[in-house]
């Protein structure tokens, strides 16, 4: 990881994993003088960090990278930055523009539409929008595979095969994984409407359920229910989540019939 210090006008910051990718927009950027490139990276972690150490108005910012993708890094980083992503893969389009991104350039591209990925920068700089809200909304095909959580300078990475169950604290959801418990700026509205319905259930209004870990369901109280995972832990099921409940846990019974 490369990082300068400059008082330019505007500050840039490059994420691709390729060498020569990174060379290409250095040498577009060249012909701007006014904007500095404050650090290059080359894998999403590095990003993290230099982004952390250096706040940028724009971000040049691969998909595919080693250890965190473009996506994550976007979920990790304090919000301010203009982001054009700038990649080989088409089919991330919809989902960049739903991350509220600039711009999407797909390699190759000539030098006349990095201008006007620029200019569409420099316009959402003067508005001040900020991309907000990266997982929400996403298609079935591009939902997660894993969570990644900043804790302080480090990254906490969770498959979502080993994410037990979600609580709400209020703007925080707490993730708990193998015995230990992550604390994620996130709503769980949001985590939620960015999870497979068919995997993670909603049972209560501050409980999201990794729907293999439900060992069983026990009355509790006149209406009230308990969901009993695997290792114990017993969380409330209010008369929705249960609705939910049965049918997640029909629709999957259903899905491993048919595999048989």
């Amino acid at each position: 990881m490369y990082i300068g210090y400059v008082s330019p006008n505007l500050k840039a910051v490059i994420v691709d994993d390729e060498e020569l990718a990174r060379a290409f927009l250095r040498e577009l950027l060249a012909a701007h003088p006014e904007i500095a490139i404050v650090a290059e990276c080359a894998n999403g972690f590095e990003a993290v960090k230099a982004l952390a150490e250096t706040p940028a108005d724009l971000l040049f910012l691969d998909v595919q990278m080693p250890k965190l993708d473009g996506f994550e890094v976007l979920e990790l980083i304090d919000p301010g930055p203009a982001v054009i992503f700038v990649t080989a893969y088409d089919q991330y389009a919809m989902r960049a523009f739903d991350a509220h991104a600039v711009d999407y350039l797909l390699k190759p591209f000539p030098a006349e539409r990095f201008e006007r990925a620029l200019e569409r920068a420099r316009a959402r700089l003067g508005e001040r929008t900020l991309p907000v809200e990266v997982a929400a909304g996403r298609p079935p095909a591009e939902r997660p595979q894993r969570l990644v959580v900043r804790d302080g300078t480090r990254v906490h990475v969770i498959p979502l095969d080993k994410l037990d169950y979600a609580e709400a604290q209020d703007d925080y959801v707490a993730l708990h994984s193998a015995g230990k418990s992550y604390l994620k700026q996130q709503t769980i509205s949001n985590l939620e409407a960015s999870l497979d319905p068919a995997r993670f259930v909603r049972i209560h209004r501050s409980a999201l359920v990794n729907l293999e870990r439900v060992a069983r369901i026990e009355p509790y109280g006149k209406e009230s229910r308990l969901a009993i995972l695997t290792d114990g832990t017993r969380l409330p099921v209010s008369r929705t989540g249960y609705a939910r409940l049965l049918e997640a846990m029909g629709d999957s019974q259903g899905k491993r019939s048919e595999t048989r």
